[in-house]
């Protein structure tokens, strides 16, 4: 199955809880965007960046709708470019679990979101979410009739704000700390 599928980072979206695009945004040596391709990397597939929705101001359906629309895979595994601390084993897991025709959403504390991978064969559901305005990613699970897979509420923890950036650098200081300590 994987051969079949292709990584797509979502980086399209307004940042106005930022107030700057967060794809940019610096964290340690590398931008938001950078950490989660240096973490998909390893995962040897095919990666595209949506850096603009097809369908604009939807959420994230608008670039999962995008990346369904433009992709030549039978399969997309989406992450969202500000989950800097997503790991190549969780998505790895999501590549052994799908068959190839359900499609999986990440759940953390019971809540239903990244990663989602799902076949191509999903974008009419995805289309009748945004005609219906129904933009919120559960729904979308609901109506797909996707797995939930759990996930370390860790790993997901996403940039949204500037205070969400200081917990992030928090975070990477606290583990640059421990790496030192083990040395």
């Amino acid at each position: 199955m994987r051969a079949r599928v292709e990584i797509c980072i979502l980086a399209g979206g307004l940042s106005a809880r930022m107030g700057r695009p967060k794809a940019r945004v610096r964290l340690g040596n590398l931008t938001l965007l950078g950490h989660v391709r240096k973490n998909v990397a390893g995962l040897e597939l095919p990666v595209r960046i949506i850096r603009k929705d097809l369908v604009p101001r939807c959420g994230p359906l608008g670039g999962i709708s995008s990346a369904l629309k433009t992709t030549g895979a039978e399969a997309v595994l989406i992450v969202p470019c500000d989950t800097p601390f997503l790991s190549a084993a969780l998505l790895r897991r999501f590549l052994v679990k799908f068959d190839g025709q359900h499609p999986l959403f990440g759940v953390v504390q019971e809540k239903t979101g990244f990663p989602i991978l799902l076949p191509r064969s999903a974008l009419p559901v995805v289309t009748e979410q945004i005609k219906a305005r129904e933009f919120a990613l559960h729904n979308l699970a609901r109506a797909i009739r996707a797995r939930l897979v759990r996930v370390p509420a860790g790993q997901l923890f996403n940039v949204n704000t500037p205070a969400d950036l200081a917990e992030a650098r928090k975070r990477c200081r606290s583990a640059q700390e421990q790496l030192v300590k083990r040395q």
